[in-house]
């Protein structure tokens, strides 16, 4: 079980930074969602853990193939926008 830290040390936290070790403070309803989260079956955390995030492009054919890994970096840098983070460094 978590525990929450004094609340006189609530407000000498709220500096930003915390020490090792030093206790941080949770939100009551925070806590509570763990808590509930932590209680449920294996496979119910599973199921509702992994959130499927559309990716243009790359969700719209149902695969794809290429002769060389050079071949599919050329077609990630020409048809994959930017922020999906498949480009070159």
């Amino acid at each position: 079980m978590i525990t929450q830290s004094d609340p006189d040390q609530e407000s000498a936290n709220q500096s930003g930074a915390k020490g090792v070790g030093e206790k941080v403070s949770i939100p009551p309803d925070w806590l509570a969602e763990f808590e509930a989260a932590a209680r449920r079956p294996l496979e119910v955390r599973m199921r509702y853990s992994f959130i499927h995030t559309y990716k243009p492009v790359m969700d719209d054919a149902k695969y794809r193939s290429f002769e060389t890994l050079e071949n599919y970096r050329r077609w990630c840098e020409d048809n994959l926008p930017s922020w999906l983070g498949y480009g070159r460094l």
